[in-house]
């Protein structure tokens, strides 16, 4: 097999496209193929991109309705048309990536952040950029940040997903389902993964199902510690996943009844360990949900794209959506002890994951002899004729 090289453009929003990012270049490197992974803030002029990653944290941790003011004006799927807000910044990283690939010389650029996407997909529109322009859309809603069709490849995370690609770029795409590091999966069917959280747990709870509430990276959304209070006074133990929020754990971590916990590095173990995550973004840590078996109840989204995507997601039948507290709390009861309605939800959760996102990649980017595929959206249309993974 031809050994290709690959650069992976991803951007760091906290952490879940970094997280897909890392995982993804692990897999093709264990194929033997090199990978480069870049931030695609630092293609932007000196100062843009910490600016633009100050201003949308503040945006979803304190200004949450500006965000949903944003999203529904420039970016929501149902606002007319494919033509994102990112437009004009994306114009100004194409100098960068294209110096960048002068000098790495890839076989293929695959982005996973929309922004990425953007630029690659007006470069490859006009010729500019001569190698393969793949997107991995880690959403379970593709907003029009994600829809380029200059693009070559979108690789989704459901059929649905990939509907509304083919439906506005008229492009490629596949369907791979999330992708998870395989520590996830492993930790579900090993008792020992749990045994050291779950006397941690022990300790705290004594006996009390855990249940992990998500914030992210950033410890963003709306309510959480009366989220916690509420779930602390029915018979389960709350799990704050705080992130790097050190103010938001110092609030939570004298509640009675409750363990806070700053950013844990090892997410496998502890996500195995509890019964029930509570998520408000259907972002990476819900999907790591899914990998270990663990239900997942979507609850108090952060608007924009986590509203659209915790909503798509329990449409798709891979969560439960809370709409009030007393429905957090009947679906967490139903969902913490064994019973038919948990072992369904898990079984389902695990269908997700269809194929090795990596794999699509070279197969489809390339042909048996390791040579490129000539995309054109003819080509693609042809291709469509192909059974999907």
């Amino acid at each position: 097999m031809a050994r290709r090289r690959f650069l992976v453009l991803s951007a760091s929003m906290g952490a879940g496209h970094d997280t897909v990012a890392a995982e993804l270049s692990r897999r093709l490197r264990a194929r033997g193929d090199d990978v480069l992974v870049r931030d695609v803030l630092t293609l932007l002029p000196p100062g843009a991109g910490p600016a633009l990653r100050r201003t949308y944290r503040v945006m979803v941790r304190r200004a949450q309705w500006l965000y949903a003011g944003v999203y529904a004006l420039f970016l929501s799927p149902g606002h007319g048309g494919t033509a994102p807000s990112s437009t004009p910044l994306a114009r100004t990283a194409e100098r960068a990536l294209l110096a960048l690939a002068g000098r790495w010389h890839p076989d293929a650029v695959v982005s996973t952040f929309h922004l990425a996407g953007q630029v690659t997909g007006r470069l490859r529109e006009r010729g500019a950029l001569s190698v393969p322009a793949a997107v991995f859309i880690t959403d379970f809603a593709a907003h029009r940040g994600w829809l380029h069709p200059g693009n070559d490849l979108h690789i989704c995370v459901t059929d649905e997903v990939a509907a509304a690609v083919r439906d506005a770029t008229g492009r490629l795409a596949v369907v791979s389902g999330p992708v998870v590091a395989p520590e996830f999966r492993a930790a579900a069917r090993s008792v020992s993964s749990a045994s050291g959280w779950a006397s941690v747990f022990a300790r705290y709870g004594a006996g009390r199902p855990a249940v992990m509430v998500s914030a992210g990276a950033w410890g963003a959304g709306s309510a959480l510690t009366g989220t916690v209070r509420s779930l602390a006074d029915h018979g389960v133990l709350p799990v704050l996943l705080c992130g790097r929020d050190g103010a938001l754990l110092r609030r939570a971590s004298g509640f009675h009844g409750a363990l806070a916990l700053g950013w844990v590095p090892d997410m496998a173990p502890l996500m195995v360990s509890a019964r029930v995550l509570v998520d408000n973004a259907a972002g990476q840590t819900a999907v790591q949900a899914l990998a270990a078996g663990v239900p997942v109840v979507g609850y108090r989204p952060i608007p924009g794209h986590g509203a659209e995507g915790v909503r798509r997601m329990a449409a798709a039948g891979l969560s439960v959506r809370a709409r009030d507290a007393a429905g957090l709390v009947a679906a967490v009861g139903r969902l913490a002890g064994d019973g038919p309605d948990r072992d369904r939800l898990v079984a389902r959760g695990a269908t997700v994951f269809r194929a090795d996102a990596a794999d699509l990649l070279t197969e489809t980017l390339f042909d048996g002899r390791g040579r490129l595929w000539k995309s054109s959206p003819e080509a693609d249309a042809r291709r469509r004729g192909t059974p999907e993974v």
